[in-house]
């Protein structure tokens, strides 16, 4: 039996029978499958409050607000078990910042509560806004660090428009920050606040930090969203908060159907749709005074494409390569001629390169880039002219490319990063395949930062990279998610082609433990070990860098298998993996 020591009066006992819990799912953003529910307090006029806040500044000016709290947290989370399918969610939970400072609190009473309805420290993620921040009554910081060393998930709530910012992704680095719905209303008519959140979420995605975009509304909100990278979404668009847990669904069919639009809209052969200009084309048998009279009908365009006469590009018209015959009384003469209309235009053609609708972005970027003094590209569909790239927009198409790399890229490593991890292990849950999936995890990373500094910290992480990008075969998805927690993946065929590939994956521990002593001074190397503080300022012998590799192996005919379920293994045996003498844990997804 789980027993509290935290008191609570009677009138807030009642209270707290009045008071319901409801919750408000939080999605992936790129499938529409549930991921989270939010837990949302309701009943608070039938308890007698004027709103959800003032419930907690009351029990803060009685001092009830701890031992309320925590009956409260039992509430949420023994409802949470009633939802179906509940062990493959995660649970947020709002945090009130002053709760630190209250007489009665202690530690540990939410562990005896997870313990008490069989819930995994895991499923819980405490959120946590600046509310209160800038009346110092509590220092935000104070809070996260203490609920960071108990390894609960924390998340920042309203993030972007509290006082800290972004002084708390440095000082806290939080797992997950919800982006304030200021930033999000009508994001698609103000252009700055979608550089604001693009910012928010490159710099998250570059610190292995997760993003909800929260309190989306409208398609047009979610689609930017997603478009910009952010990894969950949350808001009426999904659904409103519902005591009622039979509302909840394992996946929302509007979104589905909505990314599903999205993904064929924004395929390569749309975007290039998208950015061709549709110019009327002339043939080589256009009469040249049907030529000058399109270049003084369309003062706007410089360049006609020219087809044969099956419609089938051959170059371009230039308006410079004829101007000085227009502008010129006998040019115009000349140029007018019946005789030289057709030789003439032929003469003035400039190649253009060209190329199918549906032969990608990378083609046309190569294209344009290798063709000296480019003006653009044709493209054709089905082996007809369809439309003209013009040099600007191949440029804006290859500057949204290297941005969108840049987004999914870590900048000190170079690779890739959370988003295409999410998307890697989102197709191995889709698939019927076997793969492994790997978590590697520097071991000691901490200690050595402190004593050898953080610029000798980079180098030990790019090694790591390094190791990876050589060692891994070509098949393997290598990425970092972030400080020194790295990812590799693969597909695999059968058992014997499996032991293959674990034994590279042992092979990168072996070869990082070798490797990374030449960082250590010649002392440290001969002792094995550095001194240093732990985490309560104790000081503290520690090993020399190794790292630890938590082994998941999925099998094709796994039926169970969810993202939440596999964090949760990989959380588990990290810790295992440590203790192990080949730093490795490995299960199996049957």
């Amino acid at each position: 039996m789980c027993v509290m020591k935290n008191k609570l009066s009677d009138k807030w006992l009642e209270r707290l029978e009045i008071l319901d819990i409801a919750f408000q799912p939080i999605l992936h953003m790129h499938n529409g499958k549930i991921f989270a529910v939010e837990a949302l307090l309701r009943n608070t006029k039938e308890a007698g409050f004027d709103s959800i806040f003032s419930v907690f500044d009351e029990a803060y000016e009685e001092n009830m607000l701890y031992a309320f709290d925590i009956r409260l947290r039992k509430k949420a989370i023994k409802k949470f078990t009633t939802i179906a399918g509940y062990e493959n969610l995660k649970l947020f939970y709002n945090l009130d910042n002053r709760l630190l400072h209250m007489p009665d609190f202690s530690d540990g009473n939410t562990s005896k509560i997870l313990q008490k309805y069989n819930v995994p420290k895991d499923s819980i993620c405490f959120e946590i806004s600046e509310r209160h921040e800038i009346s110092k009554e509590c220092n935000i910081e104070e809070i996260i660090s203490h609920y960071q060393n108990d390894d609960f998930c924390i998340a920042i709530d309203d993030f972007g428009v509290g006082y800290s910012g972004y002084k708390l992704l440095y000082d806290s680095t939080p797992n997950i920050i919800k982006i304030d719905r200021f930033f999000l209303q009508d994001i698609q008519l103000h252009n700055k606040k979608k550089i604001m959140v693009k910012s928010i979420v490159n710099l998250a995605i570059q610190l292995g930090i997760k993003v909800v975009a929260e309190g989306v509304e409208t398609e047009e909100e979610f689609l930017i969203c997603k478009d910009i990278g952010c990894n969950f979404v949350q808001g009426y668009l999904i659904q409103k908060a519902t005591k009622n847990v039979e509302k909840l669904q394992t996946s929302y069919s509007n979104i589905v159907t909505l990314i599903e639009k999205n993904r064929r809209k924004k395929s390569q052969s749309s975007i290039i749709q998208d950015n061709a200009l549709t110019i009327k084309p002339l043939t080589l048998s256009t009469p040249m005074s049907e030529v000058i009279e399109y270049f003084n009908t369309n003062k706007d365009i410089e360049n006609i494409p020219i087809l044969d006469k099956y419609n089938q590009p051959i170059g371009i018209l230039q308006e410079k390569q004829i101007k000085n015959y227009i502008y010129s009384p006998y040019g115009r003469s000349l140029l007018l001629k019946k005789q030289n209309n057709k030789s003439k235009l032929k003469d003035l053609l400039t190649p253009c390169p060209h190329t199918d609708i549906h032969s990608g972005i990378t083609n046309i970027i190569e294209l344009f880039s290798n063709t000296p003094d480019s003006v653009g590209v044709i493209v054709t569909k089905e082996n007809v002219y369809y439309g003209f790239l013009t040099s600007r927009a191949i440029i804006e198409i290859m500057h949204d490319k290297n941005i969108l790399f840049a987004r999914e890229q870590n900048p000190l490593t170079k690779l890739p990063g959370n988003v295409v991890i999410e998307e890697y292990i989102n197709s191995v849950i889709s698939n019927s395949a076997n793969y492994i999936l790997c978590y590697f995890d520097l071991d000691n990373f901490k200690a050595f930062n402190d004593v050898y500094g953080f610029r000798n910290g980079d180098r030990v992480i790019q090694l790591f990279a390094d190791i990876m990008k050589k060692n891994l075969e070509h098949d393997f998805l290598k990425a970092h998610i972030g400080g020194d927690d790295f990812f590799c993946a693969v597909e695999v065929d059968d058992s014997s082609n499996q032991d293959i590939k674990l034994i590279y994956i042992y092979n990168i521990i072996s070869k990082f433990t070798h490797d990374v002593k030449e960082f250590y001074s010649q002392e440290d190397k001969i002792n094995g070990y550095i001194s240093s503080k732990d985490r309560d300022g104790n000081q503290k012998k520690f090993q020399l860098l190794t790292v630890s590799a938590s082994i998941i192996i999925i099998r094709e005919s796994c039926r169970y298998k969810s993202l939440n379920t596999i964090h949760s293994i990989f959380s588990l045996q990290k810790k295992v993996a440590k203790q192990e003498s080949k730093h490795a844990s490995i299960s199996s997804l049957l």
